[in-house]
């Protein structure tokens, strides 16, 4: 792997094992810089969207979605990564999956983790066009 300050050659310094990657700490032979990379198994998953389209999974498009709505809210990147790990868990024995059922697995987590989040990705994933949405949707979520 080459540095990415320098495009050097690096070494690693550090490797640990998690439950679906391996990380790994380096440091470039050249500049000494370090830093960590990750790596995942690809998922070879077929998205089937609400027009019926048959889209390529995208780890980085689900995550950047959970992000949004957890934006300028306390909760950590990992506790994030963590959610699109359980998700991914939970499709992955399949060929595809609906983007209404990663969306669903996406309320169930965000719920868990935090309730503004949460109303966040509802009101865009369930289309919220009225207060009266919003409303209903917090009721919900106190009961």
């Amino acid at each position: 792997m080459h540095c990415p300050y320098c495009a050097g050659e690096t070494k690693v310094v550090d490797k640990r094992d998690a439950e679906d990657s391996t990380r790994r700490r380096r440091e470039c032979i050249s500049c000494e810089k370090r830093f960590t990379t990750y790596e995942r198994p690809n998922l070879n998953l077929t998205v089937v969207k609400k027009d019926g389209r048959r889209v390529p999974y995208n780890r980085d498009k689900l995550k950047a979605g959970i992000l949004r709505a957890c934006e300028k809210r306390p909760i950590s990147i990992e506790t994030i990564d963590a959610a699109v790990d359980r998700i991914e868990k939970a499709v992955r024995d399949t060929d595809e999956v609906t983007s209404m059922e990663i969306g669903e697995r996406v309320m169930a987590e965000l719920k868990a983790i935090d309730k503004i989040a949460y109303i966040r990705f509802a009101s865009v994933y369930r289309e919220f066009d009225d207060p009266v949405a919003f409303e209903r949707e917090v009721r919900l979520l106190r009961s």
